[in-house]
């Protein structure tokens, strides 16, 4: 590869990464969300209509680990999503 051409792939890469650090999730909140589970209730803050990557547990019960909120919280965004 060319010296031009790296750094013009460099540009474009930092250029990316600098762009990317400008979304802000909270510009997509939704109104939280609660999910009966057979633990208790998780309130989920979910983001957009068309995207999962965001979506959260805000709230957890006792004896639920933050990662599985959070995928309870994904499958309901899923879930919504199908609808």
């Amino acid at each position: 590869m060319q010296k031009h051409s790296k750094v013009a792939l460099g540009l474009g890469i930092a250029s990316l990464l600098a762009v990317s650090g400008c979304i802000d999730p909270a510009d997509y909140e939704t109104t939280p969300v609660e999910v009966q589970t057979a633990k208790g209730v998780v309130t989920c803050q979910l983001y957009r209509e068309k995207q999962v990557v965001w979506d959260e547990a805000i709230s957890i019960p006792p004896g639920m680990t933050i990662r599985e909120g959070d995928q309870i919280c994904v499958n309901e965004g899923i879930r919504r999503l199908k609808k």
